[in-house]
């Protein structure tokens, strides 16, 4: 069938063509009765207003960017980035703006910079930023964007929505030594990460609080396989540790996976805390700290339709943290 047309439209309703361009649009200029028999005439004739003709009069895409600076195995494969996007989408629901996902460990030839810069989308959400992402920062300059987590460098201009690493992992590894550990590791995520550099300032404060050495500090690069790598490493270690603070939940499942396989039992040998208290914490009884995954992705999309509106938010929003006590570190 034919796709039904503006001008079929206004026949059926008996208005004028600029008339149901108006009540498209949302224009508030159209009388009640005007206004119910064009809804009624888009109803009946299934109109969809053609978007890409729209765009070019209005110089807008009614789109929004999730860049992603990673590959797509480790969006797929992380679930703090299912939430994030679950939360984003989830607030886009409720208004005209659709989402593209922009995902590319880097931009070598420019195609992506070149594709936002060319006006693909209106505006851009930013995660998973490393400080080596100079695509990024060209993005950043061409069209107006929002930050789920601090990027390597800040700008006065920058709007960020983060949790404190730092006070979370803090208190995170506190648990550890109020159980009486004193051989405490860290699992880092990526350094080129302020996340991974936040979370592990904050284990390294902990321990200092305490009186305590570090037992080994290895990069397990925030994927599962990573977290395992790290463990087999510190269980090479003259002494292993006897408490792991891992920087997400991904990792530390591959950590405890190496744990019992080497015959260690957790947390009576070693005791585990996450990061993230994302479902797979719960399914394997992992104690994590909790960050508000799915309300960071909806307040990143609500901030950045304000950007689009006129509206400047604040620069930096902290979101609370919680730690959530579970088998792998039990209190005390």
């Amino acid at each position: 069938m034919p796709r039904p047309t503006i001008e079929e439209v206004a026949a059926l309703a008996g208005v004028s063509r600029s008339t149901v361009s108006r009540v498209v649009n949302g224009s508030s200029s159209v009388s009640s009765d005007a206004l119910a028999a064009v809804h009624d005439a888009i109803a009946r004739l299934g109109y969809a207003p053609n978007r890409a003709a729209r765009s070019l009069a209005s110089r807008q895409t009614h789109a929004i960017g999730l860049v992603v600076p990673e590959d797509t195995t480790r969006f797929f494969g992380d679930p703090f980035l299912a939430s994030v996007v679950a939360g984003i989408s989830s607030r886009l629901a409720d208004s005209e703006y659709i989402l593209n996902l922009l995902i590319a460990s880097d931009d070598p030839d420019g195609k992506m910079t070149r594709f936002v810069r060319n006006g693909g989308v209106d505006a851009a959400i930013i995660v998973s930023h490393h400080a080596s992402d100079s695509f990024v920062e060209r993005i950043a300059e061409a069209i107006p964007v929002v930050f789920g987590g601090r990027p390597a460098t800040v700008r006065t201009s920058d709007i960020i929505v983060d949790v404190d690493n730092l006070t979370a992992a803090r208190d995170a590894v506190a648990h550890l030594i109020a159980l009486g550990r004193t051989r405490i590791a860290t699992i880092t995520g990526t350094m080129t990460m302020s996340v991974s550099v936040d979370r592990r300032d904050g284990y390294r404060a902990a321990l200092a609080d305490a009186g305590l050495q570090p037992a080994g500090e290895i990069d397990g690069d925030f994927s599962e396989q990573g977290g395992a790598e790290a463990a087999r490493r510190l269980l090479a270690q003259d002494e292993h540790p006897d408490a792991i603070f891992v920087a997400s939940d991904l990792m530390a499942r591959g950590a405890i996976g190496v744990l019992r396989s080497a015959g260690l039992r957790v947390p009576h040998d070693v005791a585990v805390i996450g990061f993230d208290d994302s479902p797979l914490a719960e399914a394997s009884d992992l104690t994590s700290v909790r960050q508000p995954m799915f309300t960071q992705g909806e307040m990143l999309a609500g901030m950045v339709i304000d950007l689009l509106a006129g509206r400047r938010p604040e620069p930096l929003t902290i979101l609370p943290t919680e730690l959530v006590v579970r088998g792998s570190a039990p209190a005390v």
